[in-house]
């Protein structure tokens, strides 16, 4: 069995396979994943899993350089946001590097969307939930 925060097999695989700049994308359950990327559907009823919950663990064994936040989170859930922005701290002190963080408006953070390896859909029910998180190097 593995060792580890992160037990969901599909996830881990995702992580392990990107490179320097490739991208995963962490939504609600609302967030339209389009056909083309790997879908990794955890929800199973309204908030379980939290989006919350799923960056924390996906967090922990993905090194993070960049992540994308749709713009209308500052107004529309500022408590994400708030814990978004907390963990991105944290991280930066265990990863030891900077982390870029860029709003975009949702409808482009939907387009971007086409570009990552992975959609993983929580089920959070709260809006603009969503974040595209960038690889980066443990180097």
């Amino acid at each position: 069995m593995k060792k580890g925060v992160l037990l969901n097999s599909e996830i881990s695989a995702v992580i392990s396979q990107l490179g320097h700049t490739d991208q995963i994308t962490i939504g609600d359950a609302g967030l339209p994943i389009p056909s083309l990327a790997q879908r990794i559907d955890l929800a199973l009823t309204q908030g379980i899993p939290s989006f919350i919950s799923v960056l924390n663990v996906v967090t922990q064994e993905m090194q993070i350089e960049a992540a994308f936040l749709a713009e209308e989170i500052i107004g529309h859930n500022p408590l994400i946001h708030q814990l978004i922005l907390t963990q991105i701290k944290e991280l930066e002190k265990q990863q030891g590097n900077s982390i870029t963080v860029d709003y975009i408006s949702h409808n482009v953070l939907k387009e971007k969307t086409k570009h990552s390896r992975a959609v993983i859909r929580t089920g959070e029910h709260s809006p603009y939930a969503n974040i595209i998180l960038g690889a980066g190097v443990t180097f």
